[in-house]
């Protein structure tokens, strides 16, 4: 798989659905990225983070408190 897009590394996101706790400061800091089911767990609508919301998902990734997400560039 290329893991390059016109020059900007693809990212990759991943939940580990069983470790989160419903906080939802993801969803909060990059609801694009992050979304929160009936039960305030969080899912994923696509595993692949767009180049303009890495910072966003980054940031969302690292308030985890059950540090239940991940972000890395794909192929990592």
């Amino acid at each position: 798989m290329d893991s390059e897009i016109k020059g900007t590394a693809v990212l990759h996101v991943r939940a580990d659905r069983s470790r989160c706790c419903g906080y939802g400061l993801c969803a909060q800091l990059c609801p694009q990225v992050y979304k929160l089911d009936e039960n305030g767990i969080v899912y994923l609508e696509s595993d692949t983070v767009p180049p303009e919301l890495e910072s966003e998902a980054r940031e969302g990734a690292a308030a985890c408190p059950a540090e239940a997400l991940t972000v890395e560039a794909a192929g990592a």
